[in-house]
């Protein structure tokens, strides 16, 4: 029963990670996911020591992996240790979740306890995962329509409204997610998918081993089912316009056919068939979603090019630039980031910044070039490369014990080829390097990555079943109470993930209130999620949200005593985190916010020059962020308007030039920051100087902004 459950367990771990999410959370996708992969972890490391207590024995397998896993740990527990940011180490940056220590361990535990229970049976683990991966495909086709089940899930409207449509990231019409979360995520899961279903479609009677006239209608109908599925599986990929994912299956797919023509060579013409209908027709149907491919697949192409309007003309189309469109090309600026860790990497070379701490440590080396692209102001909390992110945060240790981890996989494999499953397998692992090398891993990816290997292991050693002949009325005391301890210790840790999702829960509608600036129920709700988990992203927007609701509360007569108190509390909050994490930029960005804040409440300018100071430690940690100094300058005006001196005034005005100077050095094309230029010139009496700029910003930025035209004429 044990064996059976833990085989159920597993199954449902691979069906439904795919598709959980939940409309409550702060993050839709991957948050439900992670919990949902924890609480499966404790569930399987439950049966299984369970299943070690009845049999007396230490049930754990060696591995040809266990090395590399074991160096690849203490690289992961060392960065943990040596981390800026501890907390984000052990359970991931929030927001993405997947990738601290205590999600590696979850993998970890999961990899063992595959290996070591030997009545597992992968290929009903692999049909779970293709059945998930139907569900996935199916939920994604009427979003490309126009009609998306999500929204309809949970807004109760049968169209794509419910999705943000200023990105592109979440247009489901033009680029498929399902219920991964992002294009290229569904992409790299459907790659993966993709070689599992092809090796059922090897395997299937129908084209490796009987022959056709003795085939019936029943046969014929299931012969249809993978070649189906393959057509789909490959059509939602173009879906997700995922070149990273289509690379991958393609180049997959080269392996596979010379694989095949090697080592099988079986009913070669009618795999290479099918394997030409599943991909060139669904690209034809459904394009590519690569220009340069694209146009040869349209008409349009063929027709212009003997048209007369061709030959007098240099060009038909031009393509849209950076410059038009205002959009900066993501590989440009995968390349900035990619700089970037690469900077990180020779600052922190042995174990990295810490895990999962490249959101914090980015900043610390951020191309000034990046500041010119259209993602500025973006937050990249990954690396946009699993290698480099590895490199950055965990320094050339961490990065070569992953590299040690993924040869060791790749090298068994290829030894153990003979086996029709395991290279199929070691294509689907293949697929997951190529897409993590422009991209970076999420919880079902990374299930992938710990559990292929699994996989690969247990298919090339079929050990035999073990027979246990132990009843609960013959287990011993001792027995007993270990399994009253490993009994508690699982209700806690069930206990602990529900908490945490609650906390989440509460902290979602804190961030939702904060938005439509209902600092009360905000606070109340932020309040509630710290009393459930001791989160220090929940300190954070639970400081700022009262600092703001402190200067709020400030313009009402009878409310000043309360704005005070809360500026304390406020402040408390905030002082405790810039203590426990020195080196996080966010939380003195935060103490930034507030101290103006707090400004307003008691009319100190000693709150202002703490906002300074702020200000300052903050530029130590991210020397290029341009908000920074912008914001530096926008203090010394305050500091202008609220001294009487007039050489404390002359100071002020000269550093808050100063400091929007040093902005638009750093950002050359900063909108905000030559008209608040302008607006200092204009200030400070410097009325010729301010006509200049605000003349400039017309010619080259817009020459009907009606804001720096009001300017111009009011100097």
């Amino acid at each position: 029963m044990i064996n059976q459950i833990i085989q159920l367990l597993y199954n449902l771990l691979f069906f439904i990670a795919p598709l959980i999410m939940t409309k409550s959370t702060s993050e839709l996708f991957e948050f439900n996911k992670m919990l949902f992969i924890y609480a499966s972890t404790v569930l399987i490391a439950f049966f299984w020591l369970l299943k070690m207590i009845t049999n007396k024995k230490i049930i754990l397998k060696k591995t040809p992996l266990d090395i590399p896993i074991v160096i690849f740990f203490i690289s992961q527990l060392i960065s943990t240790l040596v981390s800026i940011d501890i907390h984000a180490s052990i359970f991931g940056y929030y927001g993405r979740f997947n990738g601290g220590l205590l999600s590696t361990t979850s993998y970890i535990v999961l990899y063992y306890a595959f290996v070591s229970n030997n009545q597992i049976n992968v290929e009903k683990t692999l049909k779970a995962i293709l059945s998930s991966s139907l569900f996935v495909i199916l939920w994604a086709i009427p979003g490309h329509f126009g009609h998306d089940l999500t929204c309809l899930l949970f807004t109760g409207r049968f169209n794509n409204s419910c999705w943000d449509n200023t990105t592109l990231a979440f247009r489901p019409e033009l680029r498929a997610f399902s219920t991964l979360g992002q294009p290229n995520w569904l992409g790299a899961y459907l790659a993966v998918t993709f070689f599992i279903g092809l090796y059922f479609l090897i395997k299937n009677s129908s084209f490796a081993k009987a022959s056709e006239d003795k085939q019936n209608l029943n046969s014929k109908v299931k012969s249809l089912i993978w070649p189906i599925y393959l057509f789909l599986n490959f059509s939602m990929i173009l879906f997700t316009r995922s070149r990273s994912a289509l690379f991958a299956v393609l180049a997959g797919i080269i392996l596979f056919i010379i694989y095949y023509l090697f080592f099988i060579k079986t009913n070669v013409k009618k795999i290479l068939i099918i394997l030409l209908i599943v991909t060139i027709v669904p690209i034809i149907f459904f394009k590519s979603g690569i220009d340069k491919v694209d146009k040869f697949l349209d008409i349009k192409t063929y027709q212009n090019l003997f048209a007369k309007r061709q030959y007098n003309n240099t060009t038909i189309k031009q393509p849209v630039s950076t410059q038009t469109s205002g959009v900066t090309e993501s590989f440009d600026i995968r390349k900035i980031v990619w700089q970037g860790a690469w900077d990180l990497s020779k600052k922190y070379p042995l174990f990295g910044t810490g895990v999962e701490t490249f959101a914090y440590s980015y900043g610390f080396v951020r191309p000034i070039v990046h500041n010119l692209t259209s993602e500025w102001d973006y937050v990249y909390n990954k690396a946009h490369n699993e290698y480099l992110n590895y490199l950055a945060t965990t320094g050339f240790v961490g990065l070569g014990s992953y590299l040690l981890m993924i040869i060791f996989v790749v090298a068994y494999g290829i030894k153990n080829y003979k086996k029709s499953l395991i290279p199929l397998l070691i294509i689907s692992y293949i697929t997951i390097l190529i897409t993590n090398f422009f991209g970076f891993s999420t919880t079902t990816i990374q299930l992938f990555f710990f559990l292929i290997p699994a996989f690969i292991i247990v298919s090339n050693h079929s050990s035999p079943p073990n027979t246990y002949h132990l009843t609960p009325n013959k287990l011993s005391i001792v027995q007993k109470i270990f399994i009253f301890l490993l009994l508690s210790s699982t209700i806690y840790l069930l206990f602990s993930i529900t908490v945490y999702y609650l906390a989440d829960v509460n902290y979602s509608y804190g961030a939702k209130y904060a938005k439509v600036a209902d600092q009360q129920k905000a606070v109340s709700y932020f309040e509630k999620a710290l009393k459930l988990r001791n989160e220090p992203v929940y300190e954070d927007r639970l400081s700022s949200t009262l600092a703001y609701l402190a200067a709020s509360l400030s313009s009402l007569q009878d409310q000043k005593d309360i704005a005070k108190q809360t500026a304390v509390i406020s402040d408390t909050y905030n002082r405790k985190l810039i203590q426990a994490y020195p080196k996080n930029v966010f939380y003195w960005k935060t103490r930034t916010k507030n101290m103006y804040y707090f400004y307003q409440v008691t009319g100190n300018e000693n709150e202002l020059l703490q906002g300074v100071e702020a200000l300052k430690t903050a530029r130590n940690l991210y020397p290029t962020d341009p908000r920074i100094p912008y914001t530096l300058s926008l203090y010394y005006s305050t500091l202008y308007d609220s001294t009487k001196i007039n050489l404390d005034r002359q100071n002020w005005s000269n550093l808050s030039l100063k400091e929007i100077e040093k902005t638009i050095k750093l950002k050359s094309n900063y909108r905000e920051a030559y008209l608040f230029k302008g607006q200092l010139l204009k200030k400070y009496g410097q009325f010729s100087e301010a006509k200049k700029v605000f003349e400039y910003m017309l010619k080259n930025f817009n020459s009907k902004d009606a804001e720096v035209l009001k300017e111009l004429q009011s100097l």
